[in-house]
């Protein structure tokens, strides 16, 4: 049975592929989770948030722009920025604690991405949880 951990790797990898021009990646997403062996309450889980970004994706988008400092949006790599895109939304749409959220998304990095993206989303994350507190 898959982890939430693997079912947010999923979704970040579903968040590259839509990115990098894939829109009917939607259409497939089940599918790819399924092959992913992710099922049940973790392939509606990872449907939710891969969904919630989507349908979320300008306030989200808008929140990471927001707290970029001397970074163009567009110049993020496609990974980070799917990657900031899920932490973005969790910490914005979901119960979940900020704390936990930052830390997947900082371990999904790790995995992913390049060598100094973990610090540079954790920065973005917790800037973004911060201004969420506050509101």
């Amino acid at each position: 049975m898959a982890t939430r951990h693997q079912a947010r790797m999923a979704v970040v990898s579903l968040l590259y592929a839509y990115d990098l021009g894939n829109g009917k990646i939607a259409d497939v997403a089940v599918d790819i989770l399924e092959e992913k062996k992710i099922r049940n309450k973790q392939r509606e889980f990872a449907l939710g948030l891969f969904e919630g970004v989507i349908e979320n994706l300008d306030k989200v988008d808008e929140a990471i722009k927001t707290h970029l400092k001397e970074w163009d949006f567009e110049r993020l790599g496609s990974i980070e920025r799917a990657t900031l895109r899920l932490g973005a939304y969790e910490i914005m749409f979901t119960d979940l604690d900020p704390a936990v959220i930052i830390n997947e998304a900082v371990e999904i990095s790790k995995s992913f991405a390049a060598e100094q993206s973990p610090k540079f989303i954790n920065g973005v994350l917790d800037a973004i949880a911060k201004d969420m507190k506050k509101k």
